[in-house]
């Protein structure tokens, strides 16, 4: 790690009982020049945990990922945020990346990150999962949060560079949460594809599940993952299915169908 002076960066992180995760997910972020954490009112020890690692923790009542990120954003007082979630690490790899740029002089108003994820007690280096780049360090004075509920995305109006040291992921403690995580978020997108005119189709609740499997499985080299590969593709081709199953029941509710 250099050992310059430096534009200051904040980590921000939003939280809601995550007492099993943000300890680790803390220490990983441990460089930052500031550690943000925006909780939705936990229950469990996920704000005691995170006051050992910060004074910057702040309660706030959860109304959607986009909202709530936009929060963290807000109460950084760093130029350049890194947003990070609570089943996340950064890697001392990506760490050293991220401390050896001159974020003073550089041209890009973000950078993006390969995230890899942990699944079934293994890495998936496949199925559409890796190397899933994601912008996690950005000007906050340059760039937005945008996307759609429950995924939330920086909108970068300029340059985009890229780090190559991997952000690791502990996605689905089990097969169950992968499950429950899936029907909860199938519900956020409907409801936010409904309230923005999108309409469910033949179409999205036959074609789109199937060509998901497909495209992830053989395209996207799922069958190399053995079978945790095969079961994130059967997991993601139902996401789709019951997300577009969900905005059908929205749209029958009102009597569209089209």
């Amino acid at each position: 790690m250099s050992g310059k002076r430096r534009t200051g960066i904040s980590a921000v992180v939003r939280t809601f009982n995550e007492e099993l995760n943000i300890r680790e997910c803390l220490e990983s972020v441990s460089w930052a020049d500031e550690i943000v954490v925006v909780d939705a009112f936990s229950t469990d020890r996920t704000v005691e945990i995170a006051r050992e690692y910060t004074d910057r923790v702040i309660l706030n009542r959860w109304e959607g990922h986009i909202p709530q990120s936009v929060v963290a954003t807000e109460q950084a007082r760093n130029l350049w945020i890194f947003h990070i979630d609570s089943d996340e690490r950064v890697t001392p790899e990506l760490r050293d990346e991220i401390l050896s740029i001159d974020l003073e002089n550089t041209p890009c108003d973000a950078f993006d990150m390969p995230r890899r994820h942990w699944f079934m007690k293994r890495w998936i280096n496949h199925s559409g999962w890796y190397p899933d780049r994601n912008i996690r360090l950005f000007r906050k004075d340059r760039c937005r949060w945008g996307g759609y509920e429950p995924h939330d995305k920086i909108q970068v109006p300029g340059e985009l560079g890229h780090f190559s040291g991997d952000l690791t992921h502990f996605i689905y403690r089990d097969l169950n949460h992968f499950s429950e995580t899936k029907n909860r978020y199938a519900s956020r997108t409907a409801l936010d594809h409904f309230h923005k005119g999108k309409r469910a189709t033949l179409f999205h609740l036959t074609v789109r599940p199937v060509a998901t499997f497909f495209i992830r499985y053989l395209i996207r080299l799922g069958i190399l993952d053995g079978l945790p590969g095969y079961v994130i593709c059967v997991m993601e081709s139902y996401g789709v299915f019951l997300k577009y199953l969900k905005l059908y029941e929205l749209q029958q509710r009102l009597g569209r169908f089209d």
